[in-house]
């Protein structure tokens, strides 16, 4: 709903999610929705598909209420394969839902990105042809990164995008400032679960309404990018030139709206200078 109206509020500018959570949705409704909105917007929709349950498992049921058994304990694989059919043109004969057909027909199919943390995911996207977005914002281990890299790139031939923490302020001190001491918190659940949250009290309410108590938690630093514009741009160049990264997604760890947007002007203005 948000991308809708974005799309129809803009006339240039890309517009994708990231991500839809698609243990919670139909593949063909999903690949429905999306059909949709590159017909209103063609060439300017950008479909994010991301592994990870999100929310609390009480969301998740709710999300979930309806699904068939079979449904709910099906391979994410599967699932992303599906919707990649249906993205196209429909499942193959012998599937259970062969026959049905997604539409409306774009002029121009969505961009497909898998938002994943792992050379497996990386694989998956490759082996289906969808671009890749390593989940630097939420696992920043500069080894899986460069194996998640390298798994893509072996099979596509091109980097992957790169998903990261960044913030600009007009002075490094503030920036620090303003992100504070970010910290996250991964559940390891008995069930072998993990899952990552903002705080200890998420971590104890997502134990609760998984109705676990033996739970452990890991508390982790994301890497944050603070700084300047021009900080924080030569930042990204320093990755984009060691991984071969061309494209990031920016996840801003800062809630107040005025410096989110100031920051957005402060790395556009660092860009621009460098391309003037």
């Amino acid at each position: 709903m948000l991308a809708s109206h974005l799309l129809a509020k803009t006339s240039r500018i890309r517009v994708g999610t990231g991500g839809v959570m698609l243990q919670h949705y139909s593949p063909f409704k999903v690949a429905e929705t999306f059909r949709v909105l590159a017909s209103l917007a063609p060439g300017r929709v950008d479909l994010g598909i991301g592994k990870a349950p999100g929310g609390l498992p009480l969301t998740s049921k709710a999300l979930q209420w309806l699904h068939d058994d079979v449904r709910k304990r099906e391979d994410f694989a599967v699932r992303l394969s599906e919707l990649d059919a249906f993205l196209h043109d429909g499942v193959a004969s012998g599937h259970a839902l062969a026959g049905a057909v997604a539409t409306p027909n774009p002029p121009q199919l969505p961009q497909r990105v898998l938002l994943g943390g792992s050379p497996e995911s990386a694989v998956l996207a490759a082996q289906l042809g969808w671009e890749f977005v390593y989940a630097g914002h939420f696992n920043g281990d500069p080894v899986n990164l460069a194996q998640s890299v390298e798994a893509y790139r072996e099979r596509t031939g091109r980097a992957p995008l790169l998903a990261l923490f960044a913030f600009a302020a007009e002075t490094h001190e503030k920036a620090a400032q303003l992100v504070g001491a970010l910290r996250s918190f991964r559940v390891h659940l008995p069930s072998g679960q993990t899952v990552n949250l903002p705080s200890l009290e998420a971590a104890a309410e997502f134990a609760r309404q998984a109705g676990v108590t033996d739970y452990r938690t890991e508390e982790r630093r994301p890497h944050v990018i603070a700084g300047t514009g021009e900080e924080v741009r030569d930042a990204l160049d320093a990755l984009s030139e060691r991984f071969g990264i061309e494209e990031f997604v920016i996840d801003i760890p800062v809630a107040d709206f005025a410096a989110r947007h100031a920051s957005v002007e402060l790395l556009a203005k660092a860009r621009e200078a460098v391309l003037a």
